[in-house]
């Protein structure tokens, strides 16, 4: 090295070293904690994103961990100026003031050292960490940006780092290859963007921690549609609420997609692009993915492969996987740069999207292609191109894209295009347009050319279309004579047949049934069709626990099922919201108020369209349970006369007999009986009008609602007779349907009219405790009537005052309130571990924070005024400050003091 490291520090390095304050509303991620399996015994960690994915933020957290931990945190940020020397300045700087040794690295940069070579040099500073037994972690902050011979130097630092040392490292990119080798040997864990990405509750938890209850979770999750999960672009979307009044009105705005709000949260970013940059990335906004290739087909720039690498390193605005050349742009700068797009002239526009087309017909991407062939007014080449992939996405699961196509194809063109008529079919049977749906069966059934395989397929699309219409026994009706073969083997079908054969059963009140049949499907990877056949089919196997009250096994069947149709289809994709309705509903059972909220936040709208009535029905009636649950008792009543006015709209009485049915309970919890016998009046009166139109299916389904409506309402009137006479009709029904949460509730309903009218009911309360304890109904007594939740309490406690053992524990720890979580006061400085401090060095530091004297801090901690002195000429050695106010600011800098205003 040509000089040494000096006593006096260079002011660079101090800044260098010092870790960034953490943010204010820094959220920590449980997830991501140091603590979880993936980390563990991990002695490299290297975070890899682009620009804008919170890499620096997670390192905080980090941070913060380690020390509470008792560990000590060595903090560098480097540079493109950061070379070998300087690096390894950097290096000796860190741990003075990381670890409180001003002494550290002495012998290194002053004596024999002070003349080797760079590597000799970390080599030495390796050993000296090795020797001062030091638990410490090293933390570098940008690593991409150093020169290579830096970058060789923090590589060989990495694969040689003693025990005691853990090295975390950040970095846009190039990383991944240099620790490839360790990753192999299990030493060191990658994270990437996809796993620094929010996800939906670490949204919800955001917002909460900066805006309490002014945003509700509809609204949460919303912006996390808009962000993406996008760290820097959920900052943003934040920033934009606090300055932006109503929370909804800011988010409408975001979600439009006219550009102007987006141009409001990403001007600063964009106004720095140089223009050729400007107009590279306007012309790129036009394809939702790019490619290197397709980067330079359609801007027609050599090195287009080369810039777009730059400007990903440079901007955070693109949307990076782990491990493809695909990359996209965020939602935000897509829309912005797409309002910007619009403003080109109508040639070059149209140039750009034939561009396109052509890039994308040539690599197989026919759906993509046909949307750029209709934007550059080829019309017949987008209706070709689209004709020969809908129907595979319709059977993909991609509804939404398909949807948007039978909207712009004419009538024409459905006419001669059998395929697109089919696809449209598909489509408009599994949403509220179940009427055109079936037009359209009738239009391909009058062709000449109908084989049996298309008659079997109109029948699977005819029956859907009837069970998403609410008319089970047409349904059942119209699929009756395929039940026993289906004209094909392949295993799609077969996986098709076995969901409409389920789907009946359930009609039928035999859930068991349908989950054999779902058993004898033969199981494969048959692609991305069949993955969508299998997903309904895991569908119906929860709704089939669902329909049981088996919560715990719907829990146990949905939520990997869930997980997996969010990443795969998108969370507002019309299944994945039906899985989340029937999850939420077990959430909500288990007494997770909080939990089934946020999986049914952002999707109502779409269950609302394109969910299948039970799903619809299920959604509304969890949220107003959840609304209840929190006290909110106009908004789930809002709710569910949401729910009645969705089932007027659409034809479905059904589901307005249910809205009746459950605010009758609701009223019935506080008894109101007037309330109570309209909405049951108000039932007998919907199913007069519809008597002699519906099949016996769903004359036993809305059979229950209404004899336990008016259950609710003898219950209201304290007419405990009439309850019980209503209570016992209702029974046989609800257990010929093998709904078993309504079994379970009715008979705690008659349990306890028995005991109202001084009968014995402790017997049948007790049968129904274990029931509902067995298959985890937590909340179904609360629901049922407030008063038969703390009979349930009492009775579950012995004459001791401890819980009988097995008997229903889960329902007297529902209906016990939770005690408030400990809280320190935030006003209180304290002092956190850490091996950079002595305990005693911590206790001055806290007093001092607090203005003692040093004779107020003797008298606090028992001891003479010299031992303060001598502890505080400790702390400003290790600290390296200059007085006592010096002191705590230093602290509180390094992350050692928390507490101080």
């Amino acid at each position: 090295m040509t000089s040494a490291i000096g006593a006096a520090v260079l002011p660079e390095l101090v800044l260098k070293t010092t870790p960034p304050r953490a943010p204010r509303h820094l959220l920590l991620r449980p997830r991501l904690s140091l603590d979880e399996e993936q980390f563990r015994d991990r002695q490299v960690i290297v975070v890899q994103a682009p620009p804008g994915f919170g890499k620096t933020s997670l390192l905080a957290q980090w941070r913060r961990e380690i020390l509470a931990h008792g560990a000590a945190v060595a903090w560098m940020s480097v540079d493109e100026h950061t070379d070998p020397q300087r690096l390894l300045q950097s290096l000796v700087q860190a741990v003075r003031t990381g670890c409180g040794r001003p002494a550290f690295g002495r012998i290194l940069v002053e004596g024999a050292g002070a003349s080797a070579s760079e590597l000799e040099g970390v080599t030495a500073w390796l050993a000296e960490v090795a020797q001062t037994s030091l638990d410490l972690v090293l933390m570098v902050d940008e690593a991409e940006r150093l020169p290579q011979a830096s970058f060789t130097l923090l590589s060989y630092l990495l694969h040689n780092a003693p025990p005691n040392l853990r090295l975390v490292a950040a970095a846009r990119s190039g990383f991944d290859r240099e620790v490839a080798d360790l990753c192999s040997y299990g030493y060191c864990v990658l994270l990437g963007a996809e796993s620094l990405r929010f996800r939906l509750d670490e949204t919800l938890d955001l917002v909460r921690n900066r805006f309490a209850n002014k945003v509700d979770a509809d609204t949460c999750a919303r912006i996390h549609e808009i962000i993406e999960g996008w760290p820097l672009g959920l900052q943003l979307a934040l920033a934009a609420l606090e300055s932006g009044g109503d929370p909804r009105l800011v988010v409408d705005a975001l979600a439009a997609r006219a550009g102007g709000r987006q141009d409001q949260l990403l001007g600063g970013l964009l106004a720095k692009l140089a223009p050729d940059d400007a107009a590279f990335l306007t012309r790129l906004s036009a394809v939702d993915m790019l490619h290197p290739d397709l980067c330079g087909a359609l801007t027609g720039v050599p090195d287009a492969a080369d810039r777009m690498a730059r400007l990903m390193r440079d901007i955070p605005i693109f949307a990076v996987g782990d491990d493809s050349e695909w990359v996209r742009l965020h939602t935000l700068a897509r829309d912005a740069l797409r309002a910007r797009l619009a403003e080109l002239p109508a040639a070059e526009l149209a140039e750009v999207h034939t561009r396109a087309m052509r890039w994308l017909e040539a690599h197989g991407m026919l759906e993509e292609a046909a949307r750029h062939a209709l934007a550059a007014g080829e019309r017949d080449v987008a209706f070709g191109l689209a004709e020969q992939c809908l129907y595979e996405a319709a059977l993909q699961g991609q509804v939404g894209m398909v949807l948007d196509w039978v909207e712009l194809l004419p009538e024409a063109e459905l006419d001669k295009r059998p395929r697109l008529r089919l696809a449209a079919a598909w489509v408009l049977a599994l949403s509220e347009r179940h009427d055109a749906a079936e037009r359209l069966v009738a239009r391909i059934l009058e062709g000449a050319d109908v084989d049996v395989g298309l008659r079997y397929e109109c029948a699977l699309i005819a029956s859907g279309a009837a069970y998403y219409a609410d008319e089970p026994d047409r349904c059942i009706a119209l699929f009756e004579p395929w039940v026993d073969a289906p004209p094909a083997r392949e295993p799609r079908l077969l996986q098709m047949h076995a969901n409409r054969l389920s789907v009946l059963a359930i009609l039928r009140g035999d859930p068991a049934l349908a989950r054999r049949h779902q058993q004898q499907v033969p199981r494969g990877e048959y692609g991305v069709a069949y993955a969508y056949s299998a997903r309904w089919g895991e569908f119906i196997t929860g709704l089939s626990y669902l329909w049981e009250g088996q919560v715990r096994l719907v829990e146990e069947v949905l939520r990997p099922a869930l997980a997996h149709a969010d990443e795969a289809l998108g969370r507002r994709h019309p299944l994945s919201c039906m899985l989340a309705s029937l999850l939420a509903a077990a959430a909500y059972e288990r007494d997770r108020v909080d939990e089934a909220a946020a999986l049914l936040a952002n999707r109502l709208d779409v269950l609302e369209r394109t969910g299948t009535p039970e799903t619809a029905l299920l959604a509304y009636r969890t949220a107003a349970r959840v609304a209840a649950a929190q006290g909110v008792e106009h908004r789930a009543l809002d709710l569910l006369e949401t729910l009645f006015a969705i089932g007027a709209a659409r034809n479905m009485p059904r589901l307005c007999v249910v809205s009746l049915a459950e605010q009758a309970r609701m009223h019935a919890g506080r008894f109101r009986p007037e309330t109570c016998r309209a909405l049951a009046q108000r039932i007998d009166d919907i199913l007069a009008r519809e008597e002699g139109k519906h099949g016996p299916v769903w004359q036993r389904m809305v059979e229950l609602q209404r004899t336990m409506a008016h259950a609710n309402a003898a219950i209201a009137a304290q007419d405990w007779r009439s309850a019980r006479d209503a209570l016992e009709r209702a029974a046989p029904v609800a257990d010929g349907l093998k709904l078993g949460r309504a079994y379970i509730e009715n008979m705690a309903l008659r349990a306890w009219v028995l005991d109202r009218s001084s009968e014995h009911g402790r017997e049948l309360l007790r049968e129904a405790m274990d029931l509902a304890h067995t298959y985890g109904l937590v909340r179904v007594f609360a629901d049922a009537h407030p008063a038969i939740a703390d009979w349930a309490r009492n009775l579950s406690l012995d004459e001791s005052g401890h819980p009988e053992p097995g008997r229903s524990i889960a329902v007297a720890r529902v209906l016990r309130p939770a005690a408030p979580a400990p809280t320190r006061d935030a006003a209180v400085p304290r002092a956190l571990p850490s091996m950079v401090l002595t305990p005693k060095e911590r206790e001055v530091l806290e007093l001092l924070a607090r203005n003692l004297s040093n004779k107020e801090v003797a008298q606090a901690m028992g001891v003479g005024e010299e031992t303060v002195k001598w502890h505080l000429k400790n702390l400003f050695g290790k600290l390296d400050a200059a007085n006592r106010k010096h002191v705590v600011r230093r602290a509180q800098l390094l992350g050692l003091l928390e507490g101080v205003e």
